[in-house]
């Protein structure tokens, strides 16, 4: 009665391999984005804009990034805070060399600059796979916070060494710098999402993303079948660099405006995004949309009740945040380890066949 499929017939093969082939799916996708474009700008305040839903979107397309790379393609990674600052710095750089240019394009220039370095980093996957590649991208973690911390070109020679976005605007709208309204920020990083959150399912569907499953699933076999691990390989760590950079420059310019590396992109980063897809759900797209909320919310609801509910210490608060959610994702672990996605897949088949058992 709520969800079903009865009655949904497909008469041609683009009908049956779209994005979202159940009627249901669709319109429910149709009426979502049609609430976060239309209507949520116009509710939102600062409070909500800066605490919620500007970091939920930007830690999604994260997320979705290191899902393309560890849940679909199988290659671990724990080097994201590293790759979110080359997005952060590439963007810094592009908007003061380039101050005419809208910073729509230095932001996808920014993630391209770090699909090179992921490129680069990625090359030692073609001989090592597990917990060694693991250990060589946090090897590219620390590295490049060192390199950004040690070279002064990239901060521009600052005396500080903190980079400060400079005020950019899109259709006379700014949306960096420290006018900017929150419904603007919203929007701004909602068009990356939706853009991003389209190529991700397709490519995730098409033949690229069968390959980079192949891989994951057993190497040696796909190999065999005729999948090029080199390209394969790679692939999975240019894209998925490509989003996490695009995060980065979003994180930096839009989102905090002014950063020091070593604080804004510190192995924490790398971990906070790896627990994204963890909880959420590996090889999956909405998997990757549920972690970043879950990690989102979940702080801010804690402290909402223990400083503002209960009175507590901030300081204490904060130490208890940390342990309420370190158990919440050993649970996770335990319970379901493949994540929020598979109790939403879960929910979805009790729904079709309900009101009769499953």
């Amino acid at each position: 009665m709520l969800y079903r499929e009865a009655g949904d017939f497909k008469t041609s093969y683009a009908e049956d391999s779209q994005t979202f082939p159940i009627r249901f799916d669709r319109y429910r996708y149709y009426a979502v984005l049609a609430i976060a474009v239309a209507v949520v700008p116009f509710v939102i305040n600062d409070y909500w804009a800066n605490a919620v839903l500007v970091p939920f979107l930007i830690w999604s397309i994260a997320a979705i990034g290191l899902n393309i790379l560890t849940g679909y393609c199988g290659q671990v990674s724990l080097g994201t805070g590293g790759f979110m600052a080359v997005g952060a710095y590439s963007v810094y750089k592009l908007m003061t060399a380039f101050p005419d240019v809208s910073i729509f394009f230095h932001v996808i220039g920014a993630g391209l600059v770090t699909a090179a370095v992921g490129l680069l980093f990625g090359l030692p996957s073609l001989r090592i796979k597990g917990f060694y590649l693991a250990v060589a991208t946090l090897a590219a973690q620390f590295f490049l916070v060192w390199l950004f911390n040690k070279v002064p070109w990239f901060y521009n020679y600052s005396a500080s060494g903190q980079i400060n976005a400079p005020e950019r605007t899109v259709f006379g709208i700014e949306v960096t710098g420290p006018n900017t309204e929150a419904w603007a920020a919203y929007l701004f990083c909602l068009t990356f999402v939706i853009i991003l959150g389209v190529i991700a399912r397709n490519l995730t569907r098409g033949t690229l993303g069968r390959k980079w499953m192949a891989i994951r699933d057993m190497d040696i076999a796909a190999e065999i079948i005729g999948v090029n691990p080199l390209r394969a390989k790679l692939s999975a760590f240019a894209i998925s660099s490509f989003f996490i950079g695009v995060a980065g420059a979003l994180f930096f310019a839009v989102y905090l405006g002014a950063v020091e590396v070593g604080e804004a992109f510190g192995i924490n980063q790398s971990f906070l995004v790896l627990f994204m897809i963890i909880i959420g759900g590996l090889g999956s797209i909405f998997g990757s949309f549920a972690g970043a909320a879950f990690m989102v919310l979940m702080p801010v609801l804690l402290k909402n009740v223990m400083v503002g509910g209960l009175g507590w210490d901030t300081a204490l608060a904060a130490h208890t945040e940390f342990v309420i959610v370190g158990a919440l994702i050993v649970v996770f672990l335990i319970m379901e380890p493949h994540g929020l996605a598979q109790l939403w897949r879960l929910a979805k088949e009790k729904l079709r066949l309900w009101p009769f058992p499953y």
